[in-house]
């Protein structure tokens, strides 16, 4: 299985590089897992020129045969046991990548809202772009030790 978690920005602080890479060689477990770290866009436009620019990096970075699934605020919300299903079911579906994206600062561009209907909300708090990163990878983690009945996740 080959999950791709496609963002805007990078990850700098290294305490959240470091939790990530522990949860990238985890995964390794099951499968692989990937950021794919796109340009964040600076300069004087517009948030509607903003979202359009970070629309092509996003139709770059990915490919006809992903799946693709929208880090967003106004998403489903699931525990952690519903995102495992979410995810097997994922799995069980895609012919290709599963590739969650993470868009910028204004979120995604109108036609990718339209285009890519699925969403997940990891949380009705705000975080930081490079946080959700770390809690994301976290997620992805625990989904596959349950998935798989391993101890990790406890209830």
């Amino acid at each position: 299985m080959q999950v791709a978690l496609i963002s805007i920005g990078k990850t700098v602080e290294k305490y959240l590089v470091n939790g990530i890479a522990e949860y990238e060689k985890r995964l390794k477990k099951y499968g692989s897992f990937s950021q794919v770290y796109l340009p964040t866009i600076k300069g004087k436009m517009s948030p509607k020129e903003v979202l359009a620019r970070e629309e092509e990096l996003f139709r770059k970075a990915m490919k006809p045969s992903d799946t693709v699934v929208l880090l967003d605020n106004h998403g489903k919300q699931f525990d952690s046991k519903g995102f495992a299903k979410f995810l097997e079911k994922k799995m069980a579906n895609s012919r290709g990548r599963i590739c969650f994206l993470i868009g910028g600062a204004y979120g995604f561009s109108e036609s990718i809202h339209k285009e890519f209907k699925e969403k997940v909300s990891l949380s009705e708090m705000t975080f930081s772009h490079q946080i959700i990163r770390l809690i994301f990878a976290e997620q992805l983690y625990r989904g596959f030790t349950i998935i798989n009945n391993e101890p990790y996740h406890n209830e």
